[in-house]
């Protein structure tokens, strides 16, 4: 209990910027809050506050601290409302974005399955490549893949993605298969055009001497007669036998295991990236977002979710 105090304190001055505050919004004095966080402070071993007359300021210790605090925080909450007075339901309207190609084929379905167990839920399902600013435009959550840089928002990582070079058997037994990603230039490699994203090229990662995975990366930039900005058209093309594509394994799954088609250099296939859910920080993150994040790490979980046909 004292270590929850302390970290509710925490939060409580981090947000409000006073002791004073905080105190008088727990109805304490501001010595008990201030007690607290030395408390806490000499169990981390950290300075979290640097507390002056005038002003309260977090370390930089203090800022990371906080968006772990907040979130742990919010989900001890949000798992008492879900039991107490017999089960809190979900209710409200809840704004999702997701990428075009991996939301169509991976999140709308489980929209109306989600709606099933939730009926009080509204949706609102926003397909986009564009990287959608979630606090400005009011969304709830996005789903992204690959690894991103922006710390103004909250993830929770549902499952990996790996990028990986596929071909068609029949282009394979025509032009014979690569042994090396060097051996990609004398192949049709069917690449994003040069507006859409990889501007580094198709990532590898060459094994250690050792045969260890601790390589180190490389980059090939694709080289071949046929470019396209859509990735559900290089994927029809690679299917139909015209080049090799360096495609996530959400999108090829089930035709590697239908046979249509096959996995090529594979043991220089970089480590996977992430399937992520975002939201921005909040203390108090709603049920219905909770909800639906835990609902797609379930579906996220079973492997035949993946190798079923696109829609």
């Amino acid at each position: 209990m004292d270590k929850l105090k302390q970290l509710e304190s925490f939060a409580s001055v981090a947000s409000r910027g006073s002791l004073t505050a905080a105190a008088r919004a727990e109805g304490v004095a501001p010595a008990i809050i201030g007690r607290r966080l030395d408390a806490l402070e000499e169990r981390l071993g950290v300075k979290l506050l640097v507390r002056t007359t005038r002003r309260i300021t977090l370390t930089h210790e203090g800022s990371a601290f906080l968006e772990d605090c907040q979130r742990l925080l919010a989900d001890l909450a949000n798992a008492e409302a879900s039991v107490s007075a017999g089960g809190v339901k979900a209710s409200g309207h809840l704004r999702v974005t997701a990428p075009a190609g991996f939301g169509r084929r991976h999140v709308a379905p489980l929209v109306p399955k989600f709606r099933v167990l939730h009926p009080e839920v509204t949706f609102s399902l926003n397909l986009s490549d564009r990287v959608v600013d979630l606090a400005a435009e009011g969304y709830d959550c996005a789903v992204r893949v690959g690894d991103f840089p922006d710390s103004s928002l909250v993830s929770a990582r549902l499952a990996d993605n790996r990028r990986m070079c596929v071909a068609a058997p029949a282009y394979l037994r025509e032009r014979g298969t690569p042994k090396h990603p060097s051996e990609l230039a004398h192949h049709d490699c069917l690449a994003l055009s040069s507006e859409a994203s990889q501007t580094r090229g198709w990532a590898f990662r060459v094994p250690a001497s050792d045969g260890t995975d601790n390589g180190q990366p490389m980059h090939v930039k694709p080289s071949g007669s046929l470019d396209c900005s859509d990735g559900q058209v290089l994927h029809d093309w690679c299917v139909t036998g015209v080049g090799i594509a360096w495609r996530s394994t959400w999108e090829v799954e089930h035709a590697i295991a239908s046979g249509q088609l096959v996995e090529v250099l594979a043991d220089f296939a970089a480590p996977p990236n992430g399937i992520y859910a975002v939201f921005p920080q909040r203390k108090h993150l709603p049920l219905r977002v909770r909800l639906w994040i835990d609902f797609l790490k379930h579906a996220y979980a079973q492997p035949q979710f993946w190798n079923h046909p696109t829609p």
